[in-house]
């Protein structure tokens, strides 16, 4: 016979829906955003930082890349405090006692 309990079953079934939680937040799509926004931003911010006068005046005097790149830092930055300050919610798998929720 074998030698898997439903307990072992229940167990690995609760570790991996905690593994699935996990991978959930971590690739929270804020995250991925914000993290981008910011990493760009900070990236078009430098070349703003050190444009020439020839840069600034294709663009008609104003620094572009300066202005677009505090914007992306500002978004990215939004994004990144909204997902600390509101997380995804930490759902509790069903137990074996009651029946899962309907909507």
């Amino acid at each position: 016979m074998s030698d898997y309990s439903e307990s072992d079953a229940q167990r690995e079934v609760s570790d991996l829906e905690k593994k699935s939680a996990t991978a959930a937040r971590l690739f929270d799509i804020r995250r991925i955003i914000g993290g981008l926004f910011v990493v760009y931003g900070v990236i078009v911010t430098i070349a703003g930082i050190t444009a020439s006068d020839a840069d600034l005046d294709k663009a008609g005097g104003i620094n572009i890349n300066l202005w677009t790149g505090l914007g992306m830092l500002a978004l990215g930055l939004f994004f990144l405090a909204w997902l600390w300050l509101r997380p995804l919610p930490v759902t509790e798998p069903p137990t074996g006692d009651q029946p899962p929720p309907t909507e």
